[in-house]
């Protein structure tokens, strides 16, 4: 593809612009409508809780089945994202762009003093624009920030599905794209059944809304975690036996990790004295947990996240560094995520957080890091 065929595509047509604004709108609706179950946020610096209405699961399933069924009655290409993959990109880019505009706005200009609403404005735009200005903005009832992350890891399901489809239609399907496409929809499946533990992240209790968060679950989850399959739709790889048992090793180890550790954080905050690994949790401080995975290196779940990541860009072979990109990216991240948990915690915690690194030294990968 020359540069001008390349520019021509990225411009949004009408029809790439109603797919994306149709697809807000379904999980705005029935987000809102679908019966969940109703889970309780962090308490705020205020005294308040949000409560989020986890239905992910449900809300992925029928539409998933709604738009079955339109493929099966001629309704709907299963390659429309596919097709028009390059202005759904722009089309969302732009419609993040102007969002967090937005947001940007209403938050300077809001006088709330609740924690969820209190404006933080530094008194540059850029800095306010990029970080966001409120904690939790929200748009005729709907929390955007849980809005957001749950469009972007559900358009990263269809963003696969309609890959797999082209790949089909094309007679090229084979282990490795099977094997790409069984980890990450049970990655997203799992996310969605345990929905309730997002509401317990970083992301939702701290980070404010702007466009570094609003950029990255509605872009940069869907069309970065989807490089791999991208990539399979072009290059046919191979895999011998070998490859695909050791694939499945590294998928299964990231998930036990990375669920167990998220599972016991999650459960510690709701009941700090429920038992890890059968035992009574140790708690240093009465604040921070040094048991379980907790125990192992203060940031467990990063180790778990990024031998998934690995996982999912195995079946493309080592041919090529262009499906590593997602896992080379999330290490960097997490280490960059990481340093900033640490500065945080230390603020917070003080002489708590000294001991607990006394006692856990380990940052991400024991003896290593």
């Amino acid at each position: 593809m020359d540069l001008n065929s390349l520019l021509r595509s990225l411009i949004p047509s009408f029809t790439s612009v109603g797919l994306l604004l149709s697809y807000f709108g379904y999980l705005a609706i029935f987000g809102s409508v679908l019966p969940g179950k109703i889970v309780p946020g962090a308490t705020l610096s205020d005294g308040t809780r949000l409560h989020y209405r986890c239905n992910g699961l449900l809300s992925l399933t029928l539409l998933v089945l709604l738009l079955g069924g339109g493929v099966a009655a001629g309704f709907v290409s299963p390659t429309v994202i596919v097709d028009r993959g390059l202005e759904l990109l722009s089309a969302t880019f732009i419609f993040c762009f102007v969002v967090t505009l937005l947001l940007c706005v209403a938050g300077s200009i809001s006088h709330d003093k609740g924690s969820s609403l209190k404006p933080h404005v530094s008194g540059n735009w850029i800095h306010d624009w990029w970080f966001g200005i409120q904690l939790n903005p929200q748009f005729m009832g709907i929390d955007l920030k849980f809005f957001f992350v749950r469009a972007g890891m559900l358009g990263w399901l269809l963003i696969n599905l309609s890959i797999l489809a082209k790949n089909i239609q094309d007679s090229n399907l084979n282990r490795s794209m099977v094997l790409y496409q069984l980890y990450c929809t049970f990655y997203i499946l799992d996310y969605f059944f345990y929905e309730e533990y997002m509401t317990s992240t970083w992301d939702i209790i701290a980070e404010r809304l702007g466009f570094m968060l609003v950029f990255g679950d509605l872009l940069w989850i869907p069309f970065t975690f989807s490089i791999q399959g991208w990539w399979l739709l072009r290059n046919k790889v191979d895999l011998t036996t070998a490859a695909v048992v050791a694939n499945c090793i590294v998928f299964l180890m990231g998930y036990r990790i990375f669920r167990g550790a998220n599972r016991q954080k999650h459960v510690f905050k709701k009941n700090p004295k429920a038992p890890i690994w059968g035992r009574p949790p140790k708690v240093i401080g009465g604040k921070l947990l040094a048991s379980g995975y907790w125990g192992i290196a203060r940031h467990c779940n990063y180790l778990g996240d990024l031998l998934l990541a690995l996982s999912f860009s195995l079946p493309c072979g080592i041919s090529s560094p262009i499906p590593y990109f997602y896992p080379t990216y999330l290490l960097i991240l997490l280490i960059w995520r990481e340093r900033r948990d640490e500065a945080r915690c230390a603020e917070k915690y003080k002489d708590i957080w000294a001991e607990y690194c006394k006692i856990v030294p380990w940052r991400i990968l024991p003896y290593v890091y």
